[in-house]
Protein backbone atom coordinates (compact mmCIF):
# COMPACT_ATOMS: atom_id res chain seq x y z
CA UNK A 1 0.00 0.00 0.00
CA UNK A 2 1.52 3.22 -0.82
CA UNK A 3 -0.08 6.93 0.44
CA UNK A 4 0.47 10.08 -0.30
CA UNK A 5 0.58 12.96 2.05
CA UNK A 6 -0.26 16.66 0.82
CA UNK A 7 0.28 19.89 2.73
CA UNK A 8 1.89 22.09 5.09
CA UNK A 9 6.03 21.66 6.12
CA UNK A 10 6.77 23.73 9.04
CA UNK A 11 9.37 23.52 11.52
CA UNK A 12 8.53 23.74 15.12
CA UNK A 13 10.82 25.38 17.85
CA UNK A 14 9.27 24.33 20.77
CA UNK A 15 10.07 26.41 23.99
CA UNK A 16 8.71 24.31 27.43
CA UNK A 17 8.18 26.54 30.54
CA UNK A 18 6.48 25.65 33.76
CA UNK A 19 3.55 28.78 33.39
CA UNK A 20 2.90 30.73 30.13
CA UNK A 21 5.22 34.12 30.28
CA UNK A 22 4.34 37.05 32.06
CA UNK A 23 4.26 40.27 29.09
CA UNK A 24 7.02 42.27 29.07
CA UNK A 25 9.34 40.32 31.15
CA UNK A 26 12.76 37.80 31.05
CA UNK A 27 12.11 33.76 30.79
CA UNK A 28 14.92 31.73 31.24
CA UNK A 29 14.35 28.31 29.21
CA UNK A 30 15.64 25.93 32.17
CA UNK A 31 14.34 22.83 29.70
CA UNK A 32 15.82 24.23 27.30
CA UNK A 33 14.13 24.09 23.94
CA UNK A 34 13.10 21.11 21.59
CA UNK A 35 13.36 21.40 17.47
CA UNK A 36 11.64 19.45 14.68
CA UNK A 37 9.59 19.25 11.92
CA UNK A 38 5.89 20.13 11.78
CA UNK A 39 2.61 20.27 10.67
CA UNK A 40 -0.66 18.35 9.83
CA UNK A 41 0.20 16.17 6.82
CA UNK A 42 4.06 16.58 7.59
CA UNK A 43 3.58 14.43 10.96
CA UNK A 44 1.22 12.42 9.50
CA UNK A 45 3.70 11.30 6.85
CA UNK A 46 6.23 11.15 9.79
CA UNK A 47 4.19 8.79 11.27
CA UNK A 48 3.47 6.96 8.77
CA UNK A 49 6.92 5.86 7.48
CA UNK A 50 8.03 5.33 11.15
CA UNK A 51 5.10 3.06 11.30
CA UNK A 52 6.48 0.77 8.02
CA UNK A 53 3.79 2.42 5.69
CA UNK A 54 4.99 3.55 2.14
CA UNK A 55 4.59 7.30 2.75
CA UNK A 56 5.03 10.34 0.07
CA UNK A 57 4.67 13.66 1.46
CA UNK A 58 3.97 17.09 -0.84
CA UNK A 59 4.38 20.32 0.06
CA UNK A 60 6.95 23.43 0.27
CA UNK A 61 9.78 24.58 2.06
CA UNK A 62 12.14 26.85 1.45
CA UNK A 63 15.94 26.98 0.38
CA UNK A 64 17.20 27.88 4.60
CA UNK A 65 18.48 26.01 7.02
CA UNK A 66 15.05 24.85 8.38
CA UNK A 67 13.35 23.46 4.91
CA UNK A 68 16.96 21.23 4.49
CA UNK A 69 16.18 20.17 8.22
CA UNK A 70 12.87 18.74 7.25
CA UNK A 71 14.07 16.99 3.76
CA UNK A 72 16.70 15.66 6.23
CA UNK A 73 14.11 14.12 8.77
CA UNK A 74 11.99 13.10 5.86
CA UNK A 75 14.50 11.21 4.44
CA UNK A 76 16.22 9.73 7.57
CA UNK A 77 12.48 8.03 8.62
CA UNK A 78 11.43 6.73 5.03
CA UNK A 79 9.39 9.36 3.46
CA UNK A 80 9.74 10.37 0.06
CA UNK A 81 10.57 13.24 -0.72
CA UNK A 82 10.50 13.26 -5.02
CA UNK A 83 7.17 15.70 -4.60
CA UNK A 84 8.43 17.71 -1.81
CA UNK A 85 9.10 21.44 -3.13
CA UNK A 86 12.21 23.99 -2.00
CA UNK A 87 11.42 27.18 -3.38
CA UNK A 88 14.16 29.56 -3.76
CA UNK A 89 13.67 33.23 -1.79
CA UNK A 90 10.70 31.81 0.06
CA UNK A 91 11.29 31.10 4.06
CA UNK A 92 10.10 27.77 5.03
CA UNK A 93 7.01 27.97 7.46
CA UNK A 94 7.98 28.22 11.15
CA UNK A 95 6.08 27.74 13.84
CA UNK A 96 7.08 28.74 17.96
CA UNK A 97 5.25 26.89 20.19
CA UNK A 98 5.22 27.89 24.00
CA UNK A 99 4.84 24.43 25.87
CA UNK A 100 3.29 25.00 29.71
CA UNK A 101 4.52 21.94 30.96
CA UNK A 102 2.31 22.51 34.41
CA UNK A 103 -0.79 22.07 32.50
CA UNK A 104 0.17 20.42 29.38
CA UNK A 105 -1.15 23.23 26.80
CA UNK A 106 0.56 24.94 24.09
CA UNK A 107 0.38 28.07 22.44
CA UNK A 108 1.72 28.41 18.43
CA UNK A 109 2.96 31.28 16.87
CA UNK A 110 3.34 30.47 13.13
CA UNK A 111 4.95 32.51 10.39
CA UNK A 112 3.95 31.24 6.69
CA UNK A 113 4.60 33.33 3.84
CA UNK A 114 2.18 33.59 0.98
CA UNK A 115 4.43 32.32 -2.08
CA UNK A 116 4.55 29.06 0.20
CA UNK A 117 2.29 27.20 -2.49
CA UNK A 118 2.99 24.12 -4.61
CA UNK A 119 3.83 24.82 -8.56
CA UNK A 120 4.65 21.26 -9.50
CA UNK A 121 2.25 19.46 -11.45
CA UNK A 122 3.77 15.97 -12.57
CA UNK A 123 2.76 13.19 -11.08
CA UNK A 124 3.57 9.88 -12.31
CA UNK A 125 2.94 8.12 -9.43
CA UNK A 126 -0.10 6.49 -8.33
CA UNK A 127 -1.55 5.87 -4.73
CA UNK A 128 -3.84 3.74 -2.37
CA UNK A 129 -4.55 6.48 -0.02
CA UNK A 130 -4.17 10.21 0.47
CA UNK A 131 -4.05 12.39 3.22
CA UNK A 132 -4.65 16.10 2.84
CA UNK A 133 -5.13 18.78 5.37
CA UNK A 134 -6.05 21.94 3.60
CA UNK A 135 -2.94 23.08 2.05
CA UNK A 136 -1.84 22.97 -1.53
CA UNK A 137 -5.79 22.47 -3.06
CA UNK A 138 -4.68 22.49 -6.66
CA UNK A 139 -1.74 19.72 -6.58
CA UNK A 140 -4.26 17.92 -4.17
CA UNK A 141 -7.47 17.88 -6.87
CA UNK A 142 -4.57 16.80 -9.12
CA UNK A 143 -3.43 13.61 -6.91
CA UNK A 144 -7.01 12.79 -6.46
CA UNK A 145 -8.00 12.87 -10.12
CA UNK A 146 -5.41 10.50 -11.15
CA UNK A 147 -6.02 8.28 -8.22
CA UNK A 148 -9.87 8.18 -8.27
CA UNK A 149 -9.81 4.92 -6.57
CA UNK A 150 -8.15 5.71 -4.12
CA UNK A 151 -9.05 5.96 -0.34
CA UNK A 152 -8.92 9.68 0.74
CA UNK A 153 -8.57 11.21 4.23
CA UNK A 154 -8.71 14.86 5.18
CA UNK A 155 -7.94 16.84 8.73
CA UNK A 156 -10.04 19.32 8.95
CA UNK A 157 -9.01 21.30 11.86
CA UNK A 158 -9.62 25.02 10.90
CA UNK A 159 -12.87 26.31 8.87
CA UNK A 160 -11.00 27.61 6.16
CA UNK A 161 -12.43 27.70 2.46
CA UNK A 162 -9.63 25.13 0.63
CA UNK A 163 -10.65 22.99 3.69
CA UNK A 164 -14.15 22.59 3.25
CA UNK A 165 -14.02 22.54 -1.09
CA UNK A 166 -11.31 19.23 -0.43
CA UNK A 167 -13.63 17.89 2.58
CA UNK A 168 -16.38 17.33 -0.07
CA UNK A 169 -14.51 15.45 -2.49
CA UNK A 170 -12.78 12.83 0.09
CA UNK A 171 -14.17 9.11 1.90
CA UNK A 172 -13.30 10.34 5.45
CA UNK A 173 -13.75 13.43 7.18
CA UNK A 174 -12.01 13.70 10.59
CA UNK A 175 -12.48 17.29 11.86
CA UNK A 176 -11.94 18.93 15.04
CA UNK A 177 -14.17 20.37 18.02
CA UNK A 178 -13.52 23.71 16.17
CA UNK A 179 -14.11 23.03 12.80
CA UNK A 180 -17.32 21.02 13.92
CA UNK A 181 -18.77 24.28 16.28
CA UNK A 182 -17.73 26.79 13.53
CA UNK A 183 -19.08 25.16 10.93
CA UNK A 184 -22.39 24.62 12.38
CA UNK A 185 -22.34 27.31 14.66
CA UNK A 186 -23.45 25.47 17.54
CA UNK A 187 -21.37 24.33 20.79
CA UNK A 188 -20.76 21.30 22.48
CA UNK A 189 -22.14 20.82 25.59
CA UNK A 190 -20.04 17.76 27.12
CA UNK A 191 -22.81 16.87 29.71
CA UNK A 192 -25.44 16.87 27.18
CA UNK A 193 -24.57 14.09 24.32
CA UNK A 194 -27.94 15.68 22.37
CA UNK A 195 -25.23 18.87 21.52
CA UNK A 196 -23.09 16.65 20.13
CA UNK A 197 -25.63 14.32 18.20
CA UNK A 198 -26.82 17.36 16.37
CA UNK A 199 -24.02 18.54 15.39
CA UNK A 200 -22.89 15.64 13.47
CA UNK A 201 -26.39 15.68 11.84
CA UNK A 202 -26.01 18.40 11.01
CA UNK A 203 -22.73 18.03 9.30
CA UNK A 204 -24.23 15.25 7.61
CA UNK A 205 -26.73 17.27 6.04
CA UNK A 206 -23.71 18.53 3.94
CA UNK A 207 -20.90 15.81 3.81
CA UNK A 208 -21.84 12.12 2.65
CA UNK A 209 -18.70 11.34 3.77
CA UNK A 210 -17.79 9.66 6.97
CA UNK A 211 -17.41 12.03 9.77
CA UNK A 212 -15.08 11.55 13.14
CA UNK A 213 -15.13 14.37 15.30
CA UNK A 214 -12.13 14.92 17.62
CA UNK A 215 -12.85 15.99 21.30
CA UNK A 216 -8.98 16.41 22.27
CA UNK A 217 -8.96 14.66 25.65
CA UNK A 218 -12.79 13.50 25.70
CA UNK A 219 -11.87 10.75 22.68
CA UNK A 220 -13.92 11.12 19.67
CA UNK A 221 -17.02 10.47 18.02
CA UNK A 222 -18.80 9.24 15.19
CA UNK A 223 -22.21 6.81 13.95
CA UNK A 224 -21.78 3.24 13.28
CA UNK A 225 -24.30 0.94 14.02
CA UNK A 226 -25.37 3.53 16.17
CA UNK A 227 -23.37 6.87 18.11
CA UNK A 228 -20.34 6.11 18.97
CA UNK A 229 -18.63 8.04 21.51
CA UNK A 230 -14.87 7.02 22.07
CA UNK A 231 -13.00 7.76 24.89
CA UNK A 232 -9.47 8.58 25.49
CA UNK A 233 -7.03 7.66 27.90
CA UNK A 234 -5.67 9.62 30.73
CA UNK A 235 -2.38 10.82 30.81
CA UNK A 236 -0.27 13.12 32.27
CA UNK A 237 0.01 16.05 29.69
CA UNK A 238 3.18 17.65 29.11
CA UNK A 239 3.31 18.93 25.59
CA UNK A 240 -0.04 18.49 23.28
CA UNK A 241 1.87 20.24 20.11
CA UNK A 242 1.07 17.68 17.59
CA UNK A 243 -1.34 15.09 19.39
CA UNK A 244 -3.69 15.70 16.51
CA UNK A 245 -1.52 15.48 13.76
CA UNK A 246 -0.47 12.08 15.44
CA UNK A 247 -3.82 10.81 16.31
CA UNK A 248 -4.39 11.43 11.97
CA UNK A 249 -1.76 9.56 11.22
CA UNK A 250 -2.37 6.66 13.43
CA UNK A 251 -6.30 6.83 12.47
CA UNK A 252 -4.64 6.73 8.79
CA UNK A 253 -2.42 3.18 9.21
CA UNK A 254 -5.59 1.81 10.86
CA UNK A 255 -7.61 2.35 7.67
CA UNK A 256 -4.71 1.11 6.14
CA UNK A 257 -4.40 -2.24 7.93
CA UNK A 258 -8.16 -2.60 7.41
CA UNK A 259 -9.55 -1.96 10.99
CA UNK A 260 -12.87 -1.50 11.70
CA UNK A 261 -13.83 1.97 12.98
CA UNK A 262 -14.27 1.44 16.09
CA UNK A 263 -10.80 -0.07 16.66
CA UNK A 264 -9.10 2.40 14.64
CA UNK A 265 -10.77 5.27 17.05
CA UNK A 266 -9.21 3.79 20.13
CA UNK A 267 -5.76 3.36 18.62
CA UNK A 268 -5.70 6.83 17.36
CA UNK A 269 -6.86 8.03 20.72
CA UNK A 270 -4.28 5.79 22.15
CA UNK A 271 -1.32 7.81 19.84
CA UNK A 272 -2.68 10.69 20.48
CA UNK A 273 -2.69 10.89 24.58
CA UNK A 274 0.68 9.19 24.54
CA UNK A 275 2.31 11.83 22.75
CA UNK A 276 1.09 14.64 24.80
CA UNK A 277 3.48 12.87 27.64
CA UNK A 278 6.29 13.78 25.27
CA UNK A 279 8.39 17.13 24.76
CA UNK A 280 7.79 18.31 20.86
CA UNK A 281 5.25 16.73 18.07
CA UNK A 282 7.82 14.41 16.09
CA UNK A 283 9.80 13.85 19.00
CA UNK A 284 6.14 12.71 21.00
CA UNK A 285 5.39 9.91 18.48
CA UNK A 286 5.06 6.40 20.02
CA UNK A 287 6.39 3.45 18.04
CA UNK A 288 3.60 1.56 16.70
CA UNK A 289 4.45 -1.07 19.38
CA UNK A 290 4.01 0.70 22.21
CA UNK A 291 0.71 2.04 20.94
CA UNK A 292 0.03 -1.76 20.09
CA UNK A 293 0.19 -2.78 23.23
CA UNK A 294 -1.49 0.06 25.29
CA UNK A 295 -4.36 -0.99 22.98
CA UNK A 296 -3.87 -4.61 24.15
CA UNK A 297 -3.85 -3.72 27.76
CA UNK A 298 -6.71 -1.62 27.68
CA UNK A 299 -9.24 -4.69 25.40
CA UNK A 300 -7.82 -7.20 27.88
CA UNK A 301 -8.77 -5.01 31.02
CA UNK A 302 -12.44 -4.16 29.39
Amino acid sequence: MKIMCIGNAAYDVTLPVDHFPMENKKVRLEKGRVECGGGSASNCAYLLAKWGIETYFAGVVGDDFYGSKIREEFENIGVNTKYLETKKGVPTTTSFIIANTTVGTRTIMTNKDKNVVMTKREIDDDFDYIFLDGYDKKFAIDVMKRNPKAVKIIDAGSLKENTVELAHMVDYIVCSKDFAEEYTKKKIDYNDMKTLIEIYEDLKKDFTQEIVITLEDKGCFTYSDGYKLVPSIKVEPLDSTGAGDIYHGAFTYCLIKGYDIVKTMKMANIAGALSVTRLGGRYSIFSLEEVQKKYDELTSSQ
